[in-house]
C-alpha cells in the first residue's frame, strides 16, 4: 500500500468534526489576526493573473478590487478574462480530465486533506482577506474559513465512500457493481459572500469527485479564491484540474456556460442570473452529446416565525441575529420576522432594544463592530431604495440611513409590514428586516410560505404540536426550531432550498457528490 493510501484511509478513519470557531477573547488569537490583517494590508495593490492549465497570464485590461469599507483602497488588480480565454479554459480542462478522471479517488481524497490543512494553518490569513475584502467581521470571517475548512474534510470522506464498494443484491451466475464516474469539464460560478467557504467548497466537491474547473470568482471577491487556488498551486495538483478566471460574468459566464465541452455549471448567486444559467445550459448545442447538469443555488426571503408560547428573549437574539449576521448578506437571512399577534408588540420592542446596540464601521480597524459595509456602491443604492419602498408599505422603526465615506448601512426594522408587500417578497440582501403581524399559528405559516423561495426558516415555540405540524408545513430546505436560521454546519446540516432557492443541492451533505458524476452499473457473467 502506498503512503499516500495509508494517510488518506488513516484520515478517512478519523470520523468528522467541524473546524472550531476562534475564541477571539483571548488576547494571543486577537494578536495572531491582528498580525495577519498586517500582513494582508502589506500585499495589497498587487496585479493577480489569470491561470490556464500551465500558464499565468498577465497581459490585459484589468479591474481593481477593493475594499468596501475603505473605497479608496485597492486590494488588488485583476485580469478582465476574455471569451477567447473561457474557451481556451474549458479546452484545457477538458485536455485535464482525461488523466485527472483515472486519478483514484484515494488521491484526489489526499489533495483535499492536504488543502485542509494548509488553510488550517494560515486561517487568519484567510481571515484577513475577507475582513479586507468584503467586510466581513472577524467573527463571521473566521466561520467562512472554519466552513471551507468543513467542506474540504468532508467530501475527501465522502468520495472514498462514494469510491468503496456498493452495497447490491446478488444474482446467481453474475458479479454485479456499480461505480461512480466523474462528468467532465464544469464551470463553477461561486458568489462573493462566501468568498472562501462557497467558492471552495464548490470547487473541491467537483474536483475530487474526478472533474475539472473553470472557476469564475465573483468580481468584487476574486483576491480570496486566487489565496485558495495558490494553495492547490502549492501541494502539486495538476495543471488544468482548476482553473482560475477572472472577469464580468457578461463577458465571460456566458461563454462558460453555452460551450457545447461544459458538462456541468455550479452556480451559487441571484435568482435572475441562476434563471438564465438554467436556461442557456438546458439548450443542447451543436456537437453537445450530453445533457448539461446544472447544480443551483438562487437565494431566498427567509423567516423567522414566533408564536405566543416561545421564549421571546431567545426569539428575539435569533431574529436580530438571523437579520443582521454579515449585513443581511446572506441567502439564508432572517430577512422577515412573522410574529403571532398575541406577542407582536413585546417581540418587536425586545427585538429594537437589541438593535439598537449594533453598532457599524470598518472591521479592518475596529473588530469590535457588529456590522460593516456592504459589498459595493451598486448594492448599497439598491437596499437604500428598497428602504425607500418600505417606508411606504410599512412604518420605519429604526436606521433607514446610510454612513460614509464606505458603503455602510445602518441596520433597519421595518414595522407593520403586509405579507404581500415587496419588502416582503423581494430579496434585498442587506440589513433590512421586515416585520409582519399573524392572526395566529396556522396564519403565520402560510405567510412564511408566501414567497417564491424555500430556503431556511426558523420557528420558535414551546409547542410539540406545532413543531411537528411545521415539520410538514414549512416548505424550506433548511428548517429549525427555536435557533436562527442562519449558520448551517456542514455534515450537520446539509444546504439548499426549495422553490426559487435553488435545485435544493444540499452542499455539505451525503448525496453532494452524486451531482458531480454519473453511475455505471457493470454486470460479468460468470
Amino acid at each position: 500500500m502506498s503512503q499516500v493510501m495509508e494517510d488518506v484511509q488513516t484520515r478517512a478513519q478519523t470520523p468528522f468534526k467541524n473546524e472550531p470557531l476562534t475564541d477571539f477573547s483571548k488576547e494571543e488569537n486577537r494578536r495572531a489576526q491582528e498580525a495577519a490583517l498586517a500582513q494582508v494590508k502589506s500585499e495589497l495593490g498587487q496585479k493577480y493573473p489569470l491561470i490556464i492549465g500551465n500558464k499565468k497570464i498577465t497581459e490585459g485590461e484589468t479591474f481593481a478590487s477593493i475594499n468596501p469599507a475603505n473605497p479608496d483602497q485597492v486590494l488588488g488588480y485583476f485580469i478582465k478574462g476574455t471569451a477567447e480565454q473561457a474557451k481556451e479554459a474549458v479546452g484545457v480542462a477538458a485536455e485535464a480530465f482525461k488523466t485527472w478522471k483515472k486519478v483514484p479517488a484515494t488521491e484526489r481524497a489526499a489533495y483535499l486533506f492536504k488543502a485542509a490543512d494548509i488553510i488550517r494553518e494560515r486561517k487568519f490569513y484567510f481571515n484577513a482577506w475577507m475582513i479586507y475584502e468584503v467586510s466581513k467581521t472577524w467573527v463571521e470571517a473566521d466561520a467562512d474559513t472554519a466552513e471551507a475548512i468543513d467542506f474540504l474534510e468532508y467530501y475527501a470522506r465522502q468520495m472514498l465512500k462514494l469510491a468503496a464498494p456498493q452495497d447490491l443484491p446478488t444474482t446467481p451466475g453474475e458479479d454485479n457493481e456499480l461505480v461512480y464516474i466523474p462528468l467532465g469539464v464544469g464551470a463553477v460560478i461561486p458568489p462573493w459572500n462566501f468568498p472562501c467557504a462557497i467558492a471552495l467548497g464548490m470547487t473541491s466537491a467537483a474536483i475530487v469527485a474526478g472533474n475539472t474547473v473553470v472557476l469564475k470568482p465573483a468580481s468584487t471577491a476574486p483576491a480570496i479564491a486566487y489565496q485558495f487556488v495558490r494553495v492547490f498551486e502549492e501541494i502539486g495538483l495538476p495543471a488544468g484540474v482548476i482553473n482560475y478566471l477572472t472577469g464580468s460574468g457578461a463577458a465571460i459566464g456566458d461563454t462558460l456556460v453555452d460551450d457545447p465541452r461544459t458538462r456541468f455549471v455550479s452556480f451559487t448567486g441571484s435568482r435572475e442570473v441562476g434563471e438564465r444559467i438554467y436556461e442557456r445550459a438546458a439548450k443542447v448545442a451543436q456537437g453537445q452529446i450530453w445533457l448539461k447538469r446544472s447544480v443551483l443555488e438562487m437565494g431566498g426571503k427567509d423567516a423567522v416565525v414566533v408564536d405566543e408560547t416561545a421564549d421571546l428573549d431567545a426569539a428575539a437574539d435569533g431574529i436580530v441575529s438571523s437579520a443582521f449576521g454579515f449585513q443581511g448578506q446572506k441567502c439564508s437571512a432572517g430577512s422577515r420576522a412573522i410574529v403571532v399577534e398575541q406577542v407582536y408588540d413585546q417581540v418587536l420592542e425586545k427585538v429594537l432594544e437589541r438593535a439598537k446596540k449594533l453598532t457599524v464601521g470598518d472591521v479592518t480597524q475596529d473588530p469590535t463592530v457588529n456590522l460593516g459595509a456592504v459589498i459595493d456602491e451598486k448594492a448599497k443604492k439598491k437596499i437604500l431604495e428598497y428602504i425607500e419602498i418600505g417606508k411606504k408599505e410599512g412604518r420605519l422603526v429604526l436606521g433607514g440611513g446610510e454612513k460614509g465615506p464606505g458603503y455602510f448601512i445602518e441596520p433597519t426594522i421595518i414595522a407593520d409590514v403586509d405579507r404581500n408587500a415587496r419588502i416582503a417578497q423581494e430579496e434585498i440582501f442587506g440589513p433590512v428586516l421586515a416585520f409582519i403581524k399573524a392572526k395566529d399559528f396556522a396564519d403565520a405559516i402560510d405567510i412564511a410560505n408566501s414567497t417564491e423561495y424555500g430556503l431556511t426558516g426558523s420557528l420558535y415555540t414551546q409547542d410539540q404540536e406545532r413543531i411537528e405540524q411545521a415539520k410538514e408545513e414549512f416548505h424550506v430546505g433548511n428548517l429549525y426550531f427555536n435557533r436562527k436560521c442562519t449558520g448551517a454546519l456542514v455534515g450537520v446540516h446539509p444546504f439548499g432550498g426549495f422553490n426559487m432557492s435553488g435545485t435544493d443541492s444540499k452542499a455539505g451533505g451525503p448525496d453532494y457528490l452524486l451531482l458531480f458524476t454519473q453511475a455505471k452499473a457493470i454486470s460479468t457473467k460468470k
